[in-house]
């Protein structure tokens, strides 16, 4: 607002009483949002500006409470705070913060209403510094307002990236007609003011496919791709600009989703070869994009080369990039463009026969093989001169094609030392050696800043967790008051709000604790939300068996810190694992008795499932000596071997197996599952009463288990993720673990869960036997749809290999099993053992696939099994296997030419060489 706007403003107001301005503070408490730009016509500058601190506390109080009370009530804050800020500035703050996001109420009527009170240089301010601020989520709630003032006023149209996003979802669902009339997006986008501004924007955004993908109708013109080149068409854009903005997108690259979207909308515009021959660097470029955009690059190139309308040096370059990609279709399609460019014009050979060479790298022996051959047939018409540099270039091919790229190039290809199968040697990752946990937190100040850097990180690893969680008891005996006050600038900013119906209790929740601490919340009192979530397992109906074992021991340790807090408490690890050494949990005990302490019975039992058994007589006699009812059950934990072992046994689920429960959901897709799982059951022991003395959080976590698909009986322990600190409950039970997360691993393989296999590595490094359970979990790791999830599981195979706890031959015949009922793809586990043979463990893939490869062939092969048989070959070949695998000589002595039969007979006739 001007100055002379504001002084005029002051002359003419009318003075207000004190009950308007208390009839809009009461309007605003209980959240009449809609009588409020009426009651702020009563009210004057002055007396507007009066009720902004009234307005601040009420906003302070009712920060997160998301009641349906404070709902309204932040509403009607909201509308009231944007009419008493007098400058823009102030309003545009008050409008845009944090606090009333996720709300929708800045698309409430009144809102607009106060803000359209205001002189026009006043509105477009605010909504230029509401422009200029980030949004929040897909749905910018302040856009409407922005729009409707930005119309109306005529202003400048703001360019910001969450209004252009905006204004691209708003745009298609902006109204279409009555019935019978309703217009098409092209035709929407004509008549819109704001699209010349806002189109070429649309070009530099991001995260933007889910709106340019949608049709709206089947109509031309009704989706984004086709009305952006119709506007091309009808002159409101020039083509060449608009055709220049999307390549030009392309390039800078992005999202795959977006990459997709921006290339439906260049195919749009139906290019000319001439206008694609303008830009070829730039589909050059492209060629090192997404599949997708790659190969669009790759069929225009191509058809500009046959049209002569490029150089004869862009098909070689374009070589160059394509053929060490791993798809093996681009590949196989840029061969075939470099024997026709050859065959069109055979000056050309020379060139075309040396870039084919190119391939002699690629990781797949076929394709290899594919551009061995090419050159066989265009090196006659290439001539001598290029037989040096296709001798260098041979070196990279496959051993299995040395000899016959020897004889094509005049000279013997690989160095015996190469040839010799006896030169290559086993290379494994160095044992993983857990590390230590550290000295406990010195003070109440590191106890808090620790603290703050749990609260701020995404996922706390165990140290920092536990080291919380120890410091904050360990502190509270020693000075809870010193420990309060170093706590209280955290509690400030972290708010603790009840663990929630709907979430797991995590490391986050050891705020609970803090806030205990600092006198803050009472642990006593009847109905917290905390001890129903955790210490009753039947009331917390969304908490997992390790939600509630976490819970159990945050919620032990803060009822005790308010009586009398135990020195330190018992489960805390001894290293990152979540293990505690036998050793020190006696000292623990020791300290214990000898403060005449008695300890909590959830930390007892985390700690014993922590601690293995132990064989040295010094701490066993220690252990002996204990005299508390505590000492004596660990003493006979540790001599008699602690919990029994559960037995994993093999079942096949399918259809009809045992799973017939009903799930809300929209297909029925456990009716095509084909998967093997495992049933537990626990060995009777002299553990066994010990085991029943755990309470009844931590006994769960080990009790035997039914086939684990029929085991699921809620919705959410499909959605749940396995973290470390699950693992970190039972480092010694890594196959019990395993067992239990089976599904989740499954889903990996043969549904679209992300991540899980991570977890892989985390069991790979715990302790226990490895067994079926494990072995399992990571075949389907190594089969799963998701890059990063088989890199994941790549890891875990070779340190389990590192450790000497890798049963190939397990391995080897349960991924035989799950190839052949379809739930790993054999092309994925292809690439998976490929990845792990690069590291240098070609004994270790070998021991896997020889295993595997009887139950593949044993009726008709798979697709992809000739990749698998590629493997075995060249790692057969590395680690001088040999003996005859019926299976792989029945395929090889089979009619025919195909890759299948060809993979199977350079395997039989390597495994029977002397």
């Amino acid at each position: 607002m001007s100055t002379a706007t504001a002084k005029s403003t002051d002359t003419v107001a009318p003075a207000a009483a004190p009950d308007a301005v208390e009839a809009l503070l009461a309007a605003v408490r209980e959240g009449r949002t809609g009588e409020v730009p009426v009651l702020l016509t009563a009210l004057g500058p002055a007396e507007r500006r009066s009720c902004l601190p009234a307005l601040k506390e009420l906003r302070r109080t009712s920060r997160g409470d998301w009641s349906k009370e404070a709902n309204r009530r932040m509403g009607a804050l909201l509308v009231a705070g944007a009419g008493c800020h007098p400058g823009p500035a102030g309003a545009a703050t008050w409008i845009g913060a944090r606090d009333f996001t996720g709300r929708s109420w800045a698309r409430h009527p009144a809102l607009a209403d106060v803000v359209e009170a205001q002189p026009v240089e006043w509105q477009t301010e605010v909504v230029a510094r509401l422009a200029a601020k980030r949004g929040s989520g897909w749905s910018w709630d302040l856009y409407p307002l922005i729009e409707r003032v930005v119309r109306r006023t005529g202003c400048t149209v703001p360019a910001s990236d969450d209004f252009v996003t905006e204004w691209l979802r708003s745009a298609a669902g902006a109204d279409r007609g009555p019935r019978g009339t309703a217009t098409t997006l092209l035709e929407r986008l004509r008549t819109d003011t704001f699209t010349p501004v806002m189109l070429p924007r649309l070009f530099e955004l991001d995260d933007v496919s889910w709106p340019l993908d949608n049709t709206y109708t089947t109509r031309s013109g009704d989706n984004w791709p086709a009305a952006i080149a119709g506007l091309a068409e009808s002159g409101h854009f020039g083509r060449e600009e608009l055709i220049d903005l999307c390549l030009a997108r392309l390039v800078r690259g992005g999202k795959t989703a977006d990459q997709r979207s921006f290339l439906a909308v260049l195919t749009a515009f139906a290019p000319t070869p001439q206008e694609y021959a303008a830009r070829v660097r730039d589909l050059l470029v492209l060629l090192d994009g997404p599949s997708a955009l790659a190969g669009h690059a790759q069929q225009v190139l191509t058809g500009l080369d046959e049209a002569g309308l490029i150089e004869a040096e862009a098909v070689v370059e374009a070589s160059a990039v394509v053929l060490f990609r791993s798809e093996k279709k681009l590949v196989r399609a840029q061969l075939s463009w470099l024997e026709q460019a050859a065959k069109r014009t055979p000056e050309r050979s020379g060139p075309a026969v040396l870039a084919a060479a190119g391939a002699f790298g690629h990781p797949d022996s076929a394709l290899q093989e594919r551009a061995l051959n090419l050159v066989a047939r265009r090196l006659k018409a290439a001539g001598e001169a290029v037989l040096p540099e296709l001798r260098l270039a041979a070196e990279a091919l496959n051993p299995a094609h040395h000899a016959r790229a020897g004889e094509l190039f005049g000279a013997p290809v690989g160095g015996a030392a190469e040839d010799d199968d006896t030169a290559w040697a086993e290379l494994l990752p160095p044992v993983p050696v857990p590390a230590p946990l550290g000295e406990p937190l010195a003070g109440p100040v590191e106890v808090a800043e620790e603290l703050a850097v749990l609260l701020a990180g995404g996922r706390p690893d165990v140290a920092v967790f536990e080291r919380v969680l120890d410091g904050l008891v360990r502190h509270a005996h020693r000075d809870r008051a010193a420990l309060a006050r170093a706590l209280e600038p955290v509690l400030r900013v972290n708010q603790w709000r009840d663990v929630g119906r709907w979430r797991d209790c995590g490391p986050g929740d050891v705020l609970y604790l803090a806030v205990v601490v600092a006198g803050k919340a009472d642990p006593h009192r009847p109905g917290s939300v905390f001890r129903n979530k955790g210490r009753n397992p039947l009331r917390g109906t969304h908490n997992t068996e390790y939600g509630n074992a976490l819970a159990a021991r945050i919620g032990e340790a803060a009822e005790r810190v308010t009586a009398a807090a135990p020195p330190y408490l018992l489960a805390t690890p001894t290293d990152t694992t979540g293990a505690i050494a036998a050793t020190v949990l006696v000292e623990r005990l020791a300290g214990y008795e000898a403060a005449g302490v008695t300890p909590g019975p959830a930390d007892l039992s985390a700690a014993l499932l922590r601690t293995a058994p132990t064989a040295d007589p010094s701490v066993r006699a220690a252990a002996d000596r204990l005299t508390s009812a505590a000492g004596r059950w660990v003493a006979v934990w540790l001599r008699d071997g602690g919990l029994p072992v559960q037995v994993s046994e093999r079942v096949l689920f399918a259809p009809g197996a045992g799973y017939e429960r009903k799930r809300r959901y929209w297909d029925r897709w456990w009716e095509e599952l084909r998967r093997i799982v495992v049933t537990q059951r626990g060995s009777a022991g002299p553990a066994g009463p010990a085991r029943e003395r755990l309470a009844a959080e931590f006994r769960v976590l080990l009790e035997g288990t039914t086939p684990s698909v029929a085991r699921v009986r809620r919705a959410d322990e499909w959605l749940r993720e396995p973290t470390v600190h699950w693992a970190a409950m039972l480092p010694h039970h890594r196959e019990e673990l395993a067992a239990r997360w089976l599904d989740r691993f499954a889903d990996c393989a043969d549904r679209d869960r992300r991540g899980t296999a991570g977890m892989l590595v985390v069991l790979a490094e715990a302790g226990g036997p490895a067994g079926l359970a494990l072995h399992l979990a990571l075949g389907y790791g190594l089969g799963a749809r998701h890059p990063e999830d088989r890199a994941a599981a790549v890891d875990a195979l070779l340190v389990l290999a590192a450790r000497g706890d890798l049963d190939g031959a397990l391995l080897g015949r349960e991924l035989g099993e799950l190839v052949t009922l379809g739930t790993v793809k054999p092309v994925r586990l292809a690439q998976a053992l490929t990845a792990a043979a690069d590291t240098g463990a070609h004994a270790t893939v070998w021991s896997v696939l020889a295993a595997a490869l009887p139950s593949l062939l044993a009726g008709e092969a798979p697709r992809g099994a000739a990749d698998l048989l590629a493997l075995a070959a060249d790692t057969a070949r590395r680690s001088a296997a040999r003996g005859p695998i019926p299976e792989v000589t029945a395929t090889a002595a089979r009619p025919g030419t195909s890759r299948l039969v060809k993979e199977s007979r350079t395997l039989r006739d390597l495994l029977a060489t002397p």
